[in-house]
This record gives structure tokens, C-alpha cells and sequence, in this order.
């Protein structure tokens, strides 16, 4: 797992897609995750004393893929980011969300359905985070 500093991003209204720019600091919540989601091949935002946040962290790594991580609780602005988190997953919990190349790919349930289709391999692929 690696943590790199944040870039600067904006975020296309017909699905949760996120391309990456400069290096301004957004004060929005939403604009902040966005950002931070565009900075790698793969984000986790996650908690550290999460049991599925640790078990999506471990699926990635297992595969050979090292993620980028946000721990929300160690974050000082980590609860605005959840609830941005949240709204985007349509309410409920907000972690772990996973991007794979700044798009949505969204909860523990969707990372492991997309795993178990075959759909995983073919997304972590197209973004540059596996090579084989």
C-alpha cells in the first residue's frame, strides 16, 4: 500500500469519473475526494479499525495491487470526507469505497461482486495497476 500527497481533479456528472490536474488544495469536501481519488491507479478510503476496509485492502494486495489508502480517522477532515463518501454510495456506510482508475467502483459488496464476475482483473488492467 502506498499514501501520496493530493492532486487537483474534477468530476464528470454523468458517472463518478475522475481525472486528475494540478496540485491545488480544495477547502470542498466533495472536490477533496475527488481529488484524492484521481491520484492513484487504485484509492481505498478506509478506517483503520474497519474489518472490511482491512479485508479489501488485503484482496487488492493479494493480487499484486498496492493501493493507495486514506485513513479516514486519521485524517482531521476524515468525517466530511465520509459523508461525501456516503452520498455518493447512495447513503448507508461510507467505507471502504474503492476507485479503480478514478471511477466509482464503490463498497466491500461491489469490489467482491466485480471479483467474483472476473470483472476485477480486467478493471485493475485498464488502469494500469496489474500487468499480467
Amino acid at each position: 500500500m502506498q499514501f501520496q500527497p493530493e492532486t487537483h481533479s474534477y468530476y464528470s456528472a454523468s458517472s463518478v469519473v475522475i481525472h486528475g490536474g494540478g496540485g491545488v488544495a480544495a477547502a470542498d469536501p466533495f472536490e477533496r475526494v475527488v481529488r484524492l481519488a484521481s491520484g492513484s491507479a487504485v484509492v481505498v478510503f478506509s478506517v483503520s479499525t474497519c474489518c472490511m476496509c482491512h479485508a479489501v485492502k488485503r484482496l487488492f494486495c493479494g493480487m499484486g495491487v498496492s493501493p493507495t489508502v486514506y485513513e479516514l480517522d486519521q485524517d482531521p477532515r476524515g468525517k466530511e470526507i465520509e459523508r461525501v463518501l456516503s452520498q455518493l454510495l447512495g447513503g448507508g456506510s461510507a467505507v471502504p469505497v474503492v476507485f479503480i482508475g478514478g471511477k466509482l467502483v464503490g463498497a466491500m459488496d461491489r469490489v467482491m461482486a466485480s471479483h467474483i464476475s472476473g470483472n476485477l482483473v480486467p478493471l485493475l488492467k485498464e488502469a494500469g495497476a496489474l500487468w499480467l
